[in-house]
């Protein structure tokens, strides 16, 4: 759902930035133009969405999305945020006023010239989606303007070191007042041009001026597949170049092929179990902390990621410079679980639901695995299993206990902006703690680097202490190659749906 990164830090606050994506020829040679990249992407006919605002569940309509529209701005390889439809972007001195410059020559595919008038309107437009707050946390609709023909103005409720970050996800630009009945086949701007959609398949073609610079492939084809096995399987067969976010599994197969390139991202995508804490069984911290302490993360990065990941320890945004690793790792502690579960009356008669899904290789199986894990301090728990359509209607920021997945990898004030502080938009365990806010607000109001820095190890410190997340591992991006193709990204989460750089050997 999300793109991926690091915090984006003092040192970046007004630069104007560009270039680096992370990408890394599997091999050597000069790239070489021309021919048609075949890549898997896993998702379900129920979650299809054409809308770049809409709410893509699925992984194979957010690449065909991310490849015919730009964001304003991107995941970095040298520095954390890049321009991409933006060429540059400030901050006022109290950051509370970012000011966008759009990229020269940027066009839409029918040639007509990217305005600043064309990414108001389609921010305006994402800020009016049910998750627009969430996407463009702090700032209304009223507050994004044009100054010029060249130039977007975003004013946020609160001074905002990380706004640039925050427009990696979804901000993608439409033409001013496209007709929603036009939308699925509107122009983009991205580094592909749509040739075909049909059900959740997909075939994209070079655009030619494309205002990034050269796209070496001629040619893109997105295959949907419901299941990491069967995206593998197609894979493991010749039918694809590239099975996209494949998982351990298949990469442990692969492993044994000469013929296959096993392209892994460290630490790519976080899995939490989300316990409520408004209401409900887990709405105690003594609870929500025993439950930290029951799991045996150790075991469980071995069994259901393959080893492909490492132990996590409660906090989102590992993969931020300022993740305070001094925090001491939480480890399994039974006997405290029980005194604490205990001391907050918790009722051991009672079987408690673990609601997941399986749109992710390992989610099913982290649930299964905990439920055993948690028998051991006395805790029952029964895993239900629900297709994603109805997990995304019923459970998610609704149910007391479930699994989720962000396939990113981002900074700490990412997940606090969209999951964490009161009232956010994907406040998924329905979390709100005043001390945390006042951290974050703090934070975002920051930009030297040192206070920065001590600001973030408090807000980190608070979350770890009892918010509704029990982060018990990362996951390894996997993504499975032909030996032809080269330029494939390295980036964490999203980052890896750049593919303009990406070129096949003959």
């Amino acid at each position: 759902m999300l793109w991926a990164g690091g915090g984006l830090g003092a040192a970046a606050l007004l630069a104007a930035c560009g270039g680096g994506n992370g990408t890394t020829p599997a091999g050597g040679g000069s790239p070489r133009q021309g021919g048609t990249l075949r890549i898997g992407a896993l998702g379900r006919t129920s979650a299809i969405t054409r809308d770049p605002h809409g709410t893509q569940g699925n992984e194979s309509d957010y690449l065909v999305i991310a490849l015919v529209y730009d964001t304003l701005t991107a995941p970095g390889g040298k520095v954390n945020t890049v321009g991409r439809l933006a060429s540059a972007f400030t901050p006022s001195k109290d950051l509370k006023t970012w000011r966008f410059t759009l990229a020269d020559h940027a066009a839409f595919h029918d040639g007509t010239p990217v305005t600043a008038d064309d990414v108001v309107w389609s921010l305006r437009r994402l800020r009016g989606t049910p998750s627009g707050a969430a996407r463009l946390p702090g700032v209304t609709a009223d507050h994004i303007t044009a100054d010029g023909k060249k130039t977007v103005v975003l004013v946020s409720d609160y001074a905002n070191a990380e706004l640039p970050m925050l427009t990696r996800l979804s901000t993608f630009v439409l033409k001013k007042d496209t007709a929603a009945k036009d939308i699925p086949k509107a122009p983009g701007t991205g580094p592909f041009k749509l040739d075909w959609y049909r059900g959740g398949n997909a075939r994209l073609l070079r655009n030619e001026h494309w205002h990034g610079g050269t796209v070496h492939l001629d040619a893109v084809e997105v295959t949907m597949f419901q299941s990491p096995q069967a995206m593998a399987n197609a894979m493991l067969s010749g039918q694809l170049d590239v099975a996209s976010n494949v998982g351990a599994v298949a990469a442990r197969t692969a492993a044994t092929r000469k013929d296959i390139q096993v392209v892994r991202r460290p630490d790519d995508m976080a899995m939490p179990l989300v316990m409520r804490t408004s209401g409900g069984p887990f709405a105690d911290p003594r609870v929500r902390e025993a439950m930290k302490l029951v799991v045996d993360r150790e075991a469980m990065v071995k069994q259901v990621l393959s080893g492909y990941g490492s132990v996590a320890n409660d906090i989102l945004g590992t993969g931020d410079p300022a993740y305070a690793t001094d925090i001491p790792q939480r480890t399994r502690d039974l006997p405290r679980a029980k005194q604490l579960l205990t001391e907050a009356r918790f009722d051991f008669s009672k079987t408690y639901q673990l609601v997941t899904t399986e749109d992710v290789a390992g989610l099913a199986e982290s649930a299964t695995l905990f439920a055993s894990q948690a028998r051991e301090a006395g805790v029952k728990i029964e895993v239900v299993k629900q297709e994603s359509g109805a997990f995304y209607q019923k459970t998610w920021l609704k149910g007391d206990f479930y699994t989720n997945y962000w396939g990113t990898n981002d900074s700490v004030v990412f997940f606090a902006s969209k999951t964490l502080t009161t009232g956010a938009g994907q406040n998924e365990a329905g979390w709100s703690d005043q001390a945390f806010d006042a951290a974050y607000r703090k934070v975002m109001a920051t930009a030297d680097r040192a206070a920065r820095a001590t600001a973030l190890r408090e807000l980190q410190r608070i979350e770890h202490e009892r918010s509704g997340y029990l982060l018990w591992g990362m996951a390894d991006g996997i993504d499975l190659a032909a030996p032809k193709v080269h330029g494939l990204p390295k980036l964490p989460g999203y980052g890896r749906v750049q593919l303009e750089h990406v070129w096949l050997a003959p």
